[in-house]
């Protein structure tokens, strides 16, 4: 699958990021990986959440779907479909993963200049961290 963004791109992602700014966070309906997939959707067209969205309640469940598809965690689904960059090198509209403990499970965001746009287990609304804070990047 080749994934390529649109001509208006920039105006499509924020039509979607404020379209989800107040939006509670819910596994498997808006979390990262969804929240970041969304993005790639408003930027490409391409809907890559077909096989992920809806189909599990718990980040154990989430981890549980991406391991039956043979992936590892989120980063390693990203890595399937993007090309990996150097995080320095990630600009808006790139997806950053983020490692939030040592057990290799990573938050996905959208890159935002200097900051990640985020969405996090019991809040509501977006959020950013320094894109710095980023272990890995995708290119979109």
């Amino acid at each position: 699958m080749t994934i390529e963004r649109k001509y208006t791109w920039r105006s499509d992602l924020s039509v979607y990021v404020h379209s989800v700014a107040k939006a509670p966070f819910e596994w498997g309906g808006h979390d990262c990986a969804l929240f970041s997939a969304g993005a790639v959707e408003a930027m490409t067209g391409a809907y890559i959440t077909a096989d992920y969205r809806g189909r599990y309640s718990t980040l154990a469940g989430g981890l549980r779907l991406l391991k039956k598809k043979g992936f590892a965690n989120h980063a390693d689904l990203a890595a399937s479909l993007f090309e990996e960059i150097p995080v320095a090198l990630a600009s808006v509209g790139d997806i950053a993963a983020i490692k939030v403990n040592t057990g290799g499970i990573y938050a996905l965001g959208v890159v935002q200049g200097p900051r990640i746009y985020v969405v996090r287990p019991g809040e509501a609304g977006i959020g950013t961290v320094d894109l710095m804070a980023a272990e890995r990047a995708f290119r979109v």
